[in-house]
């Protein structure tokens, strides 16, 4: 009995999630056609951030007044609705495998991630100093909860930073693709 390459596993998952993703691009390509241009993105990306605006400074909220997550639910249920019309029209390309796009589209996701990356990383190591901080100087029962939100919301911003970029650099798709 052979055992499978680690480079064989490897190469098959890939092409296999290259296969799932232009099977569901196939099917997502015509959704919301009149926000596709650059314009509508752009409105889009500042919509996500404002919301995610919103859901930090809940989180600080939650630190002072104990009913402040209620808050939390219909701004994170704004923030899903926002993020998956984002994620639809802009092709998902800041998580699309490299084998369902071109060189420049390979380029651009793989600067938008590196950025992404930074990102993700200054803000919730901002937010985890701040949880240090503030455990050594403030007694309330509510920081923990506060804490983990001040990180959510900053891997949230993170992992949402690379779509948000391509979406707002990526020039109008020509009229032929839609």
């Amino acid at each position: 009995m052979t055992t499978p390459d680690a480079a064989d596993i490897l190469t098959r998952y890939q092409a296999f999630r290259t296969r799932r993703f232009l099977e569901n691009d196939a099917k997502t390509r015509h959704w919301l056609p009149t926000w596709r241009t650059q314009r509508r993105r752009r409105i889009l990306g500042v919509s996500v951030v404002a919301v995610l605006f919103t859901l930090l400074v809940i989180s600080i909220l939650s630190l002072f007044w104990q009913y402040a997550p209620i808050a939390w639910l219909p701004a994170t249920a704004a923030f899903l609705v926002l993020w998956t019309m984002l994620q639809t029209v802009s092709g998902r390309h800041s998580d699309a495998p490299a084998g369902a796009l071109d060189e420049w589209e390979v380029q651009q996701r793989n600067e938008a991630r590196s950025i992404g990356l930074t990102v993700t990383q200054g803000l919730v190591l901002v937010a985890v100093m701040a949880s240090i901080f503030l455990s050594t100087w403030i007694e309330n029962d509510r920081l923990a909860y506060a804490g983990a939100l001040w990180t959510l919301t900053a891997l949230l911003a993170g992992i949402c930073s690379p779509a948000l970029i391509l979406a707002w650099i990526t020039p109008d798709p020509d009229p032929e693709d839609l």
